[in-house]
């Protein structure tokens, strides 16, 4: 390899999943900046989601067990927060 990194699919396809991670801070940040209080819009559980998706992805091609059940729960988390997110809304619609 010679120091070098070797760009392929999988590791690119990994830094895509980081970078949705960096997303989710990035828009809670800039929300929380614009109304002047520590917000969690949706946003940033979607983002959540594809990223853990994404990192789950790779660490099941890497056979990386630490990630693989680290992501696994992180996603149930991620999707629970989006199903009381949209059961919120329906409550305060009816």
């Amino acid at each position: 390899m010679g120091g070098i990194m070797k760009l392929d699919f999988w590791l690119i396809f990994g830094f895509i999943g980081q970078f949705m991670f960096f997303m989710r801070f990035l828009v809670q940040w800039l929300v929380s900046e614009k109304r002047g209080e520590s917000v969690i819009p949706i946003a940033f559980w979607y983002f959540s989601i594809l990223g853990s998706i994404i990192v789950l992805s790779y660490a099941i091609h890497k056979l990386d067990p630490v990630f693989i059940v680290g992501q696994s729960v992180a996603s149930i988390v991620y999707i629970r927060n989006i199903m009381l997110v949209y059961k919120k809304k329906r409550s305060v619609v009816t």
